[in-house]
């Protein structure tokens, strides 16, 4: 199924880097500083669904960026049934994006997948994320080596799934649609976008979760070293 392919271009929180443990250890630090009565558990346990829904909405520009991070947070705490002050939640919102990049904890057999795939294919990160926190995180993980381009949504214009930001990143890996796959866990950032650009496409189901569709898809990062 994956005959030709050169280049894989994969996607980085919830594909690489597993962005609900490192919430989890950044809030840790967070809410004992800020809020010790709130713990980091319930907290996270709301979060990452509220966030989830607040980036499907950045990434069809209805929020902003400062929106977003706004957002997600007052969302959070409401419900809760937490009141909090729009002076901390900003404080909390500035406090993650300093603590998120120095949790490292990658999704199993990570290491391992991308040093297979680095022998034989060239690799590659498209990410919706802001750069200057995703290159920490490629940095601080250790994995930054195995990358030779990451395109990101800022230098981009446009976020995944809009086909400007996959153009671009074929033209910094040069590299055709024809030999390139994408692999990451949204289901319409990755798969549709990529799909609908004309690349292959690979879906990271960490979850196991039943997807009612004709998607070719793996639920262990291991899995892709028997497809390529």
């Amino acid at each position: 199924m994956f005959q030709g392919i050169n280049h894989i271009f994969f996607d980085l929180d919830h594909t690489l880097w597993d962005f609900d443990r490192n919430s989890e250890s950044a809030f840790e630090i967070i809410l004992k500083e800020t809020l010790p009565e709130v713990s980091p558990k319930d907290f996270v346990r709301v979060y990452v669904p509220i966030n989830q829904s607040c980036w499907k909405l950045y990434q069809n520009d209805l929020i902003t960026h400062e929106e977003l991070r706004y957002k997600r947070l007052k969302d959070s705490f409401e419900s809760l049934g937490i009141s909090v002050s729009d002076a901390l939640i900003h404080k909390i919102a500035d406090d993650y994006i300093a603590h998120l990049p120095n949790s490292n904890h990658l999704f199993e057999g990570c290491i391992e997948t991308l040093e297979y795939l680095y022998e034989k294919y060239t690799l590659h990160i498209i990410t919706n994320g802001f750069a200057s926190v995703q290159f920490k995180k490629l940095e601080n993980s250790g994995i930054h080596h195995f990358f030779t381009t990451v395109t990101h949504s800022e230098i981009a214009g446009v976020k995944k799934p809009h086909a400007g930001i996959f153009e671009l990143a074929l033209a910094q890996a040069q590299a055709s649609k024809e030999e390139s796959v994408m692999i990451g866990d949204c289901l319409d950032a990755d798969i549709g976008g990529a799909s609908n650009f004309g690349m292959q496409s690979i879906l990271f189901n960490s979850g196991d979760v039943f997807i009612d569709e004709e998607i070719f898809q793996i639920s262990e990062l291991s899995q892709l070293k028997e497809l390529f």
